[in-house]
């Protein structure tokens, strides 16, 4: 399925603008869905075929490149229906949001090397700082949780499903069209607003659709988007835990995606 999206149909895609004035093309999109499934896949090969029984954290780690948002809603939901041990779990739901950081660097670094690197400092520090309280979860929790062993978590699903990736693309032209005309209509208080409010959905058709743009607007306007979209994400995330999980997992939660929020407000303050 992978060599029919990147081998065979990317290459026969047009490279012409759909819209008048919106820079974007079939084909644009479409290297948008292969750059995220071959990520989204290679997650998926590891913990299908390399690591199949891999415990809670690495479960994280991996989920966190297929999808953390996925990932928080897979594994806070069984610490109610499955006894998954709370503290552990909140370890693998934390870690998985700092891979999501890295996931976003390098996509960024693959469509807009400047932009990657006006980036890397930001998210570098955000991804670290979401890495040190999950691993020191992981430490406070793992002796007397996982006294009897951790559980052995599910696969994640075939991230290249067709309707899957048709629907990656309808989402990335919806946004880079909804983005255009924002920016035409409302400007970069327009851009600030619509960045906060796609957090509540997948944020990588709106990230890389700014991405890929030739944008009329300066770099740091995509920065500042880029990182209020994933503070909405963590937001969400963090009512997502807190919603479906056990009582035992919200302290963790709301302390991880708390700190990791707050330190993207500084960071917004001080760019």
């Amino acid at each position: 399925k992978f060599i029919a999206i990147a081998g065979v149909i990317l290459p026969l895609t047009p490279r012409d603008q759909v819209i008048p004035g919106l820079d974007l093309t079939p084909y644009k999109f479409w290297m948008a869905v292969v750059a995220v499934s071959a990520i989204s896949y290679a997650s998926y090969l590891l913990k299908k075929f390399v690591f199949p029984e891999a415990g809670l954290f690495l479960t994280g780690v991996l989920g966190g490149l297929y999808s953390s948002t996925a990932t928080t809603f897979s594994l806070a939901g069984k610490t109610k229906t499955a006894n998954y041990p709370p503290g552990l779990t909140a370890s693998a739901i934390l870690i998985a949001t700092a891979m999501m950081y890295l996931r976003i660097l390098a996509l960024a670094f693959l469509f807009n090397a400047p932009l990657g690197k006006k980036l890397l400092l930001p998210f570098l520090a955000l991804s670290l700082v979401m890495a040190a309280i999950s691993i020191f979860f992981y430490f406070q929790n793992r002796d007397k949780e996982a006294k009897h062993g951790e559980p052995i978590t599910e696969n994640q699903p075939n991230p290249l499903e067709f309707r899957t990736a048709l629907l990656f693309a309808f989402l990335f032209v919806f946004f880079a069209a909804l983005t255009h005309y924002v920016l035409q209509f409302y400007g970069s208080s327009g851009l600030s607003a619509l960045s906060f409010i796609v957090g509540v959905t997948d944020i990588d058709p709106f990230l890389l659709g700014l991405f890929q743009g030739k944008q009329a607007f300066a770099e740091h306007l995509v920065v500042m988007a880029t990182i209020q979209a994933t503070i909405s994400n963590n937001f969400l995330k963090a009512v997502y835990g807190v919603a479906l999980g056990a009582t035992a997992i919200r302290r963790y939660l709301w302390i991880g995606f708390g700190a990791v929020i707050a330190l993207s407000f500084i960071i917004l303050i001080l760019i």
